[in-house]
């Protein structure tokens, strides 16, 4: 069945954003490899998704591209982190640094928090009210 294997999200530097995903979010590191023209293909993803979705990081490499990081969807939240520990998740991923935009909300759907990467990109951590049923 097909899916969307990759998202690619466009970055100031490979290191600092590994760093960012891997450390920060608890991601893992799925691939680094060296293009050999000063580019790389790396991929990150959450822990535990082996067959979900994975953000390639790919270093802006003009002024364009330089002028979209931390923008790339014009502000709005454009990812969302799912969780089955949103207390959890929230506690370890403030307590690395993350910037969360808000206190955690409650609301019908699921527990809900909007917090930015380390470029400004906006994201939604969110528990779904369907986790524990």
């Amino acid at each position: 069945m097909p899916h969307i294997a990759l998202v690619t999200l466009v970055v100031r530097d490979y290191d600092e954003a590994i760093a960012f995903y891997t450390d920060a979010l608890g991601f893992e590191l799925v691939e680094d490899t060296d293009r050999g023209d000063g580019s790389r293909w790396v991929v990150v993803r959450p822990r535990g998704s082996a067959a979900g979705t994975g953000l390639l990081l790919a270093r802006a490499k003009d002024a364009t591209q330089l002028a979209s990081v931390g923008a790339q969807t014009g502000g709005r939240v454009g990812f969302f982190l799912h969780t089955e520990d949103f207390a959890g998740d929230h506690a370890r991923m403030t307590a690395a640094g993350v910037r969360f935009m808000e206190e955690p909300r409650h609301e019908p759907y699921g527990s809900v928090a909007v917090f930015e990467d380390l470029y400004g990109n906006r994201w939604d951590l969110l528990e779904t009210a369907d986790t524990h049923r």
